[in-house]
């Protein structure tokens, strides 16, 4: 099995960066940078900007949304 690319490894550490931003902890707790790794191949994504987006606007969003209704819903 081959190694991660560089570009999983940077958007580990970013959402490492930005744990309590949103929903990048998901990513932290969820992802490994296998599975990472191999939705950048799939979907031909080769840059640190464009992972970043493309995880931002899809995992990640998703998850700050449900996050953001976990915690008005609690009042």
């Amino acid at each position: 099995m081959p190694s991660p690319s560089f570009v999983a490894s940077a958007l580990y550490k970013h959402a490492e960066d930005h744990y309590t931003d949103g929903g990048w902890d998901v990513i932290v707790e969820c992802w490994t940078l296998e599975m990472i790794d191999e939705q950048l191949t799939k979907y031909g994504i080769c840059t640190f900007p464009d992972a970043v987006k493309f995880f931002g606007e899809g995992v990640v969003a998703v998850w700050a949304d449900q996050q953001a209704d976990a915690i008005n819903s609690a009042f």
